[in-house]
């Protein structure tokens, strides 16, 4: 078995984009086959200059190795399509000599004519197919001789298939079953542009006959191009690859998942926006290898080799699958709360250094510890600033609603209470607070609030007393003080 993936280096790598590639790497790796990365860099009006580069970084990120491609090597590169044009000509010149493809001299403005000509309610979208081609300027319309001259004197041309109507074509997708088209419904694609490269199908088709490609996993939206591939692959007498196109990607509102829908939903299209808002990299691997596929034994949470060894095609599914930014948020932080606070502390030290200096690891994986069940991003943990400074503000709300007159006063009890005391331990915070609410007769409420009010400038947070031992005697006692003369 021999898998691809081959995006278009025309933008940075998009999610649904990434759930095609974990597709053929889940199928290739269940079944010892090879994961080939092919970057389709033919259309040079839309190329990014650093969209390649993303790729890679991207799938390296999600885990996602090839084992050929770019970087690596193999035996069947060159494996970006702008370093293979020969190839392509030369296929391209094998079909027009087979009489199954033809040279076409139409200029732009011709080919607007056609569409402007032929355009009716009965035929919205003309084609430039067998309907039309003999009204062209084209290799069958034109003498040979003539066809020889333009040739020579350099006219600009493009090569066509030639479709030939009432043909059935159809295939067996490994997806959706038995998909049939009529040829009728097929324009004569244009295989080799006016500027020499290929375009998508011709490119596609070649590569993956001479990369031995067995399989071609894909986007649904490719469905409507796969006669085209078909009628190639009859054309030059090659077996086509058993095809397999996956459910669309949804927006939480319908329709494909979009930049402009995406953008409106406040969802993350293209991996890189994934890596930067902090995302567990296993944690979006594994929604999305849900996002249309199902192992069939309820489980949800899978690590990448536990998904190798239950991945099959027979259970993707052939219906659109809405993406879920909450279900995804939850994979994120069962995935974050898995990993040790060390772990954790290591790789969101830069920015909380950056944010609160002179923090040290240590401290910040002892934070990490006590926020684990609050975060749902690592660099969450810098955003819980009452943990590395003392507050500023204390929410006036709470503050206005349950600061009572004595708060200061039971404030400055409790803390004379901590001066006192040698242990500085969650048991030893936890017995002073509930003997002074008893000594005092106050309920426990009365004084857990102003508490933490005092500690942390909010009316909720972690574990009080957990949160206590972390921030140490010195820090405590200040923030009790600094509450009590500014809110009494």
């Amino acid at each position: 078995m021999r898998v691809r993936f081959a995006p278009s280096p025309t933008g940075y790598l998009h999610i649904g984009g990434l759930r095609t590639a974990l597709y053929n790497y889940l199928l290739a790796r269940r079944h010892g086959g090879a994961f080939v990365l092919r970057i389709e860099d033919t259309d040079q009006t839309r190329f990014v200059e650093d969209a390649e580069q993303d790729i890679l970084d991207s799938l390296a990120w999600a885990g996602i190795s090839y084992d050929e491609g770019p970087q690596v090597g193999g035996a069947f590169g060159p494996y970006q399509q702008s370093a293979r044009s020969d190839r392509y000509k030369e296929v391209a010149d094998e079909l027009i000599a087979l009489g199954k493809a033809y040279v076409a001299f139409d200029t732009s403005e011709e080919i607007d004519g056609l569409k402007t000509r032929l355009t009716s309610p009965e035929n919205p979208n003309p084609r430039y197919d067998f309907t039309t081609r003999s009204q062209m300027t084209n290799s069958i319309t034109l003498s040979s001789d003539e066809t020889a001259s333009r040739l020579a004197r350099g006219d600009e041309y493009v090569v066509r298939l030639l479709v030939e109507p009432g043909k059935d074509v159809s295939f067996q997708d490994a997806v959706r079953g038995q998909v049939s088209f009529e040829s009728n419904a097929v324009d004569d694609q244009v295989l080799i542009k006016s500027d020499g490269l290929p375009t998508y199908h011709l490119a596609n088709i070649v590569d993956d006959h001479d990369m031995q490609i067995t399989h071609v996993i894909r986007g649904e939206e490719w469905l409507s191009s796969t006669p085209k591939h078909i009628l190639l692959y009859d054309a030059l007498g090659w077996t086509a690859p058993q095809m397999a196109h996956l459910p669309l990607i949804l927006s939480p509102t319908g329709g494909k998942l979009s930049k402009r829908n995406a953008d409106k939903e406040g969802i993350p299209v293209s991996v890189l926006q994934y890596r930067q808002k902090g995302y567990e990299p296993d944690a979006l691997i594994n929604f999305l290898a849900l996002l249309g596929w199902n192992p069939g034994t309820g489980q949800e949470l899978m690590t990448l080799e536990e998904m190798v060894s239950v991945f099959s095609l027979d259970r993707v599914g052939q219906a659109g699958v809405q993406f879920d930014l909450q279900k995804l948020a939850w994979f994120n932080e069962q995935y974050l709360r898995s990993r040790s606070p060390g772990s954790i502390a290591e790789s969101v030290y830069p920015l909380a250094a950056e944010r609160h200096p002179g923090v040290s690891l240590e401290y910040l994986s002892s934070a990490i510890l006590l926020m684990l069940e609050r975060l749902s991003f690592a660099s969450d943990i810098v955003e819980a600033t009452y943990l590395f400074q003392d507050p500023d503000v204390y929410e006036e709300k709470s503050v206005a609603k349950r600061w009572k007159a004595n708060s200061g006063q039971l404030l400055t009890l409790y803390s004379d209470k901590l001066k006192s005391t040698s242990a500085w331990t969650t048991e030893s915070m936890e017995a002073l607070l509930k003997g002074m609410v008893e000594h005092e007769g106050i309920g426990i409420g009365e004084l857990m609030f102003p508490l933490r009010m005092a500690l942390t400038g909010l009316p909720s947070g972690p574990d009080l007393y957990a949160m206590m031992v972390l921030l140490g005697k010195e820090t405590v006692q200040r923030r009790l003080v600094k509450a009590t003369t500014t809110l009494s």
